[in-house]
């Protein structure tokens, strides 16, 4: 068979080159859906300045925007704004990963992340919107969307499903005060691929359509925002259920490592793809157990990443290797 006539049993999605370029200068911010947090710790993982969910886990539109809102304003939570239940404190505006059983604990964790992530908003570069699902959950006795119901009995809340233009018109609102908080922000929306099933397969239909159209409706009339195709890439590209995770809903390591570098290959320059593959060998190198850790060669191979580490740092002063060089020098 020619080349030519090959069949390719795969519609592949070939990566967008945007005008945005995320490098280790960059500061960008991810929230959103738990899909966000895939990404987000990649990049952390590899030495990017990322901050990453200041509120947690969130899946809803309105609930994202909520978030961004408190950040806008750098708004201080009273022991008003949260509730105990369960034996532990919560707030309605975060996920569980901030409930605790200590009230001030939680009203201290909550203040210290809103005031250094909205520091961080106002000096970012990128910020990466994730929505997960159209349907929302309104508490009945104070009308406000939740974003999390932390196991309250589902009779205190009101579920409805978010339309296109009720996204969208409260997007370009939230956009406005962003360009005004930051003006040299840009906006990275994405729609989370993983299925929410418990709405029913008609049901998450649905809602990802809402979300895909109010995306489409907002990136286009709006300067400086781009959508990345992650849902696309996950139900289009990789259509098979081997690249899952067990639970046949969220994508499994290798689904989250294709579209990783999907997002390299459209945001990353040359330049940055280059710094990001030296690092990773620095982070690579550190894993590596010797056998015969005292040995001349061990030794040496600890030396060349000590002088790898120096060389990036001339550049790139900010990127903290001080955990690598205690290692690699301890050798």
């Amino acid at each position: 068979m020619s080349e030519s006539e090959k069949i390719n049993f795969r519609t592949v999605i070939k990566p967008v080159n945007f005008d945005f370029e995320i490098s280790y200068k960059s500061k960008t911010m991810f929230i959103g859906s738990c899909f966000t947090e895939n990404i987000g710790k990649k990049l952390t993982e590899s030495k990017f300045n990322i901050d990453i969910n200041p509120f947690g886990i969130l899946y809803n539109p309105v609930s994202i925007k909520n978030s961004l809102d408190i950040l806008l304003e750098k708004r201080i939570f009273t022991k008003d704004d949260i509730f105990y239940h369960n034996e532990q404190w919560h707030s309605y505006f975060h996920h569980s990963r901030f409930s605790k059983d200590d009230k001030n604990k939680i009203l201290d964790d909550i203040n210290v992340r809103i005031n250094n992530s909205s520091e961080y908003l106002k000096n970012a570069d990128y910020l990466s919107i994730t929505f997960g699902t159209s349907w929302i959950f309104e508490n009945i006795e104070s009308g406000n969307v939740v974003s999390n119901c932390h196991k309250v009995p589902a009779k205190m809340f009101k579920r409805r499903l978010l339309t296109e233009t009720e996204i969208s018109e409260i997007y370009f609102g939230l956009l406005n005060r962003l360009k005004e908080f930051n003006p040299e922000l840009k906006i990275i929306f994405t729609v989370s691929p993983v299925r929410h099933l418990k709405d029913g397969f008609a049901q998450n239909s649905l809602s990802k359509s809402l979300l895909r159209t109010a995306t489409e409706r907002i990136i286009n009339d709006t300067e400086n925002c781009c959508y990345f195709p992650a849902f696309e890439i996950m139900n289009d590209d990789l259509r098979d259920y081997r690249f899952y995770n067990s639970d046949m809903l969220h994508p499994n390591e290798l689904a989250i490592n294709y579209i990783f570098n999907y997002f390299k290959s459209s945001f990353f320059s040359n330049e940055t793809v280059k710094i990001y593959k030296e690092i990773k060998k620095i982070i690579k190198a550190k894993q590596h157990r010797a056998f015969f850790p005292n040995s001349p060669e061990y030794k040496k191979f600890a030396t060349y990443n000590v002088s790898l580490i120096e060389k990036i740092n001339k550049e790139f002063s900010f990127i903290d290797f001080s955990e690598e060089l205690s290692f690699f020098r301890n050798i």
